[in-house]
């Protein structure tokens, strides 16, 4: 039997949205992953290291499920409480130590610290501070999200959002990474296809990346949540694209 509106939103209004685990997604929506791929590239780098930084490293779930051999010195920063429980839970075992930070400049780490820094969908990136903590020759290797990614969604719910289309260009990035003396070897970008297919998958997202919707409640946006769910049922999934750019930059 199909369930109805009310109840896949209210399974969707009570489910754990802890961490950074898409997991509770599967068989509900789908995304498309960049072609780089993004943590092969990362265990790569890591196997190479002598001593690696992963910056806004939340819950610690990409650096955890990398597949290699980690460098002496692996360090992660998070700023969020709850992500930095779960980071320490996960990473300690595999000898990363969990830093708890702000994320706002400086770093707290000593210059020339790390021969790698990574991060992957940083919310804030300060390109000085990498630059600084960066030893000669090492690098910056990052996924960041790009323009008007899941505007599809957005939109739906809050309007139009031109001047917000144009935040998180990748040649901005580029431009800022040699603004703090840093030679960008590698610029990728790509959008991918997403599939919402029932509305409580879309309540859930929502409630987990909090800056899609500012404010986003089921209450609050019941009418207009009723009206996607009579969308997607009678015209199947509901569509949206993330967008993803790759960067690394190395310091001279």
């Amino acid at each position: 039997m199909e369930r109805t509106f009310e109840e896949l939103v209210a399974e969707a209004a009570e489910a754990s949205v802890d961490g950074w685990d898409f997991s509770w997604l599967d068989g509900r929506a789908t995304e498309e992953r960049p072609s780089w791929g993004y943590q092969r590239l990362l265990g790569e780098r890591l196997a190479r290291a002598s001593a690696a930084l992963d910056v806004q490293t939340g819950g610690g779930e990409v650096l955890a499920a990398v597949a290699a051999d980690f460098p002496r010195t692996l360090v992660a920063t998070e700023s969020w409480p709850p992500n930095v429980a779960r980071a320490t839970a996960l990473l300690h075992p595999l000898g990363a130590v969990v830093v708890a930070d702000p994320d706002e400049p400086p770093l707290p780490f000593a210059d020339g610290s790390f021969d790698l820094v990574t991060s992957r969908h940083p919310v804030t990136v300060w390109w000085s501070e990498i630059a600084r903590v960066l030893s000669p020759g090492g690098s910056y290797l990052a996924q960041h999200v790009g323009p008007a990614s899941v505007f599809e969604l957005v939109e739906y719910f809050l309007g139009p959002q031109p001047q917000a289309r144009l935040a998180r260009r990748p040649e901005d990035d580029a431009d800022a990474a040699r603004a703090a003396g840093l030679e960008v070897v590698d610029l990728r970008s790509e959008r991918l296809r997403i599939e919402f297919r029932d509305i409580g998958a879309v309540v859930w997202f929502l409630r987990k990346v909090i800056w899609m919707v500012p404010g986003f409640t089921v209450e609050g946006h019941r009418e207009r949540l009723r009206e996607l769910d009579a969308l997607i049922r009678a015209e199947g999934p509901f569509v949206a694209h993330s967008a993803r750019f790759l960067v690394e930059a190395r310091k001279p």
